[in-house]
């Protein structure tokens, strides 16, 4: 099966091959589905079935091949995930390998894909469709429908979100910005908005843009900035993910 990466509201779901990932941490919730007849190691210990860890929560991850699922704390199936780990950093379940054919990139057969792991996790798979932020304030609600413009390519450069101009157009005091955004998201607004910029510029390298472009695109100095950023947050550089990305369906 060729790499497949689905970005949608609040999730992004990659299977690929050869995940390779030093000790990291990122503000997403994921999960680890090993695939048929793969190596997968978890913090060094070998692993079959599927992982969920927590937000923050330091791990690193070595598999042939298989899927991770990034999930947002605080949509709908973050909030659900959050229920089941129970402020446990992660909780592994023994359930059989994904045995995935190519799903050649649309959303029904994705989903499906995943019918095995969200029913042992007692999950209906259609949240993936409906995955809406549980986001109660409708300012910040607004903000964020303005962020997934990314998800259809139209990045939109950082001077744009400075906080005291986005506290300006919520009619917000920016001290009243900052402290709302953190207590409705959980972070704080910049590591948020640079987590972002992120997801915007694997959607760049998705469609074919080089990595000093999608890093030029993504409001990063230079492909350095963001790889940097990247290695951070995902435990690899932004030219490992291009070639994880390479052959992508």
């Amino acid at each position: 099966m060729k790499t497949t990466v689905w970005i949608q509201l609040g999730a992004v779901a990659v299977y690929g091959t050869s995940f390779d990932a030093a000790p990291h941490s990122h503000h997403a919730m994921q999960i680890v589905w090993c695939g048929d007849y793969s190596s997968c190691k978890f913090n060094g210990l070998d692993f079959s079935g599927a992982i969920v860890i927590n937000s923050k929560v330091v791990h690193q991850l070595e598999m042939s091949k298989g899927w991770v699922l990034l999930i947002e704390p605080r949509s709908n199936l973050g909030v659900e995930l959050s229920i089941k780990l129970a402020e446990e950093p992660y909780q592994s379940y023994e359930i059989p390998n994904c045995s995935a054919n190519d799903p050649a990139g649309k959303t029904e057969n994705i989903i499906s894909l995943f019918t095995p792991l969200f029913n042992e996790l007692n999950l209906t798979r259609h949240f993936l469709i409906t995955n809406k932020s549980t986001v109660k304030d409708k300012r910040i609600q607004q903000l964020l429908s303005e962020l997934d413009h990314c998800l259809n390519g139209e990045c939109i450069k950082p001077s744009t979100w400075r906080a005291s101009e986005v506290a300006s157009q919520l009619a917000l005091s920016e001290s009243r910005f900052l402290h709302l955004f953190s207590e409705e998201l959980g972070i704080a607004w910049r590591p948020y908005l640079l987590w972002r910029r992120m997801i915007c510029a694997i959607q760049a390298i998705i469609n074919g843009t080089s990595a000093t472009n999608a890093a030029h695109l993504a409001g990063f100095s230079d492909s350095s900035h963001l790889s940097r950023t990247f290695r951070n947050n995902f435990g690899m550089s932004i030219r490992q993910a291009s070639l994880l990305f390479k052959n992508i369906s």
